[in-house]
């Protein structure tokens, strides 16, 4: 995937040096929200912090581990989701997503997780769909939710973002046989 449309107003793009500066600024305006939950935001936040996350991007993305993408909503980029691990041995993919919060409640995770649960049933094969995320939030647990996906469980003192250790809640999605 290097670039896909996912409806009309959002568009999926593997990440890309042309959108270091909309990601700067993102960060930069979004740092509180998305400190709270991701651990990157503290240590990633210049052009050449980004940069490097993009260059480690596509090398991953090439060797077939991992798959970043900017999400774009109306032609701005709005954030990043894509597999954070592909696992072909055990056929399973890891969705990772984050989004400013000024963009959150237009149902933009919600459906660019579905297309890269489409896109990894069909394209990779896969048989299982996993997101882990951060126990209290709510947000990114009821895109699970609203995915169908089912609570596999809880695992305490998974990550330490900034000075809170959290528990993650993970949940699975399992390909139906056709």
């Amino acid at each position: 995937m290097i670039k896909s449309k996912v409806n009309e107003d959002i568009e999926l793009h593997l990440v890309h040096a042309s959108f270091v500066t909309e990601y700067v600024e993102l960060a930069r305006s979004d740092f509180d929200h998305l400190a709270k939950w991701l651990e990157w935001p503290r240590f990633c936040k210049t052009a050449t912090d980004f940069n490097e996350f993009i260059s480690q991007s596509v090398k991953a993305f090439e060797a077939g581990e991992t798959m970043h993408c900017g999400i774009k909503y109306k032609g701005a980029i709005v954030g990043v989701a894509g597999f954070n691990k592909i696992d072909l041995q055990l056929q399973r993919v890891e969705i990772g997503y984050w989004i400013g919060s000024q963009y959150e409640g237009k149902g933009i995770a919600t459906s660019v997780c579905q297309h890269l649960i489409e896109y990894a049933f069909k394209e990779l094969s896969v048989t299982k769909i996993q997101i882990a995320v951060a126990e209290e939030n709510r947000r990114s647990r009821m895109v699970c939710q609203r995915l169908n996906m089912k609570l596999e469980g809880i695992i305490s003192n998974e990550e330490k973002v900034g000075d809170t250790i959290l528990s993650h809640a993970v949940y699975g999605l399992h390909r139906t046989p056709t």
